[in-house]
């Protein structure tokens, strides 16, 4: 897999790095360097092209977008997965409040994380807290603090009494009358020679 990243512009900052990627327009000196820098963070920055800066920020995808390449227009090789966007904006634009972009790359996955995925539960954190602190005591040896000790004896006795229904002892099936078998004593009386019929004439 290689390493790759999605580079969202304004559009007249992706004028100017279309300029600088193409082979035919020869472009300014100005704009041929390019800068990308963030701070302590990780997720705002600094995207400078020339001598202009603009605000970078690194934001989650709601999912995961795998890219392909080929070499003969018919073959599709997988390249990468990509589940993070660095999206440039202008000096006045608004600041993205989230670390998650809600929409997708393309317009049927806008407003993605609320038309198209379940909602997430609404968990207590301390709850989550004391679980995962009793799961790292269980998996070190000892025991778990928070537990309920009237509902683990209701669950002991659910389970004695579980085991004393079946310990019950299960009536036995009616036995079957014997019934003799064909050619023994008390079956069918012999046939005697004038009760066969004679098709033959």
């Amino acid at each position: 897999m290689e390493e790759q990243f999605i580079l969202r512009l304004p559009p007249s900052v992706a004028e100017r790095i279309d300029r600088l990627l193409s082979e035919n327009a020869s472009s300014s000196s100005d704009d041929k360097s390019l800068d990308l820098t963030f701070s302590e963070d990780g997720r705002s920055g600094t995207f400078s092209i020339g001598n202009d800066h603009f605000p970078a920020f690194l934001l989650d995808l709601p999912g995961i977008v795998e890219l392909y390449k080929t070499y003969d227009d018919s073959v599709l090789i997988k390249s990468a997965d990509i589940g993070q966007m660095i999206m440039v904006k202008e000096e006045g634009d608004s600041v993205p409040d989230e670390v998650e972009y809600r929409h997708g790359l393309t317009p049927p996955m806008r407003d993605a994380r609320r038309r198209r995925f379940r909602r997430e539960p609404d968990l207590n954190p301390e709850l989550v807290r004391r679980a995962e602190k009793d799961l790292q005591n269980i998996m070190a040896g000892g025991t778990a603090e928070n537990i309920d000790v009237e509902a683990i004896e209701h669950e002991e006795d659910g389970e004695e009494n579980a085991r004393n229904v079946s310990k019950k002892v299960e009536p036995k099936p009616p036995e079957k009358p014997d019934i003799p078998e064909a050619g023994t004593a008390g079956g069918e009386p012999d046939r005697s020679d004038s009760d066969e019929s004679d098709y033959s004439i």
